[in-house]
């Protein structure tokens, strides 16, 4: 097994008699990059507040590689840098003097500044002022700045929220390769399914504050039942059919969807339904193979989780 970086047992948190987290258990593998998703208001945010200190638990417990949070709370801290919402940057000053202050407070020696400013790739903007910055180099600011000491764990709310499709991008690429690039575990929150489907390699998907699914990425889509996109000219009979044979359909207004088990053999699958089609008169003009994507491990979970 994997040593965590991140462990939760029955995680909770109330804010009066209201439940907005409830018995999260959450376990992040070191040097991985966890994709933790959910729908705004799910409680994401919330869960990172806790594990950072910021709130206590009403229940359960945190830990940052074996350190209780709430018990040993700046020990865990010297663990985790964290990039939230808000950047708190002085816009007056450069993004190196921004840095300094927060390297200064640390206590970290001055080549970290180069250091962190290397990995974002930002040290040649270094010396200008903060308000010059666009919001996509304040992102990355920021993740410098969570950089500072090298903590082994970083921590970052929404970091793609805001940017263009190019910002969104370049944040994909960078995030997919911290861990290689500085031995950091990264946990980013997001409710974009296909970026954190491009970055992550665990994910864990939060529905209403309870945890309903976490795992390798890798290993959950393997899970997945394959799926066939069906054009014919006559959808209802073709449905008809496809049921008939044991097959879960859905109608999109592209195609037919025909759901297999998750040990089925597409090929043999698609090559069958062509055949029950042909006999039945139905003209059939494509059949595809559609993998299943995180989107669907994510209908799944709020299926289950409802």
């Amino acid at each position: 097994m994997s040593a965590l970086a991140v462990e939760t047992k029955t995680l909770t948190r109330r804010f009066g008699e209201r439940a907005v987290v409830r018995e999260v258990s959450m376990s992040v593998p070191e040097r991985s990059v966890y994709g933790f998703l959910g729908r705004n208001g799910a409680g994401k945010t919330t869960t990172l507040k806790v594990l950072l200190g910021l709130l206590k638990p009403s229940a359960g417990s945190a830990r940052l590689f074996g350190v209780d949070v709430a018990k040993d709370r700046l020990k865990a801290a010297r663990k985790v840098g964290a990039l939230m919402e808000a950047h708190g940057f002085y816009a007056n000053l450069s993004g190196r003097e921004n840095l300094d202050l927060t390297r200064t407070l640390l206590g970290a020696p001055r080549s970290e500044l180069d250091r962190v400013l290397d990995v974002v790739e930002m040290r040649e903007h270094a010396n200008r002022h903060v308000s010059d910055y666009s919001l996509g180099m304040r992102q990355r600011l920021g993740i410098a700045r969570a950089m500072i000491g090298a903590p082994p764990l970083l921590v970052l709310d929404e970091p793609t929220n805001g940017l263009d499709p190019d910002g969104i991008a370049d944040m994909r690429l960078f995030l997919s390769a911290l861990p290689e690039r500085t031995g950091a575990t990264v946990l980013v929150s997001s409710h974009l399914l296909g970026e954190i489907e491009q970055t992550a390699t665990h994910v864990g998907i939060l529905h209403e504050g309870r945890l309903v699914v976490e795992g390798s990425l890798a290993q959950l889509k393997a899970g997945l039942a394959p799926e066939l996109a069906i054009d014919v000219d006559d959808f209802d009979r073709a449905g008809a059919l496809a049921q008939a044979r044991g097959f879960s359909v859905q109608r999109t207004p592209e195609a037919l969807i025909a759901r297999l088990q998750p040990r089925d053999d597409a090929r043999v699958a698609a090559a069958a339904l062509n055949r029950a089609f042909v006999e039945a008169g139905v003209a059939v003009f494509s059949i595809a193979h559609r993998a299943r994507s995180l989107e669907g491990i994510y209908r799944d979970a709020a299926k289950v989780g409802a």
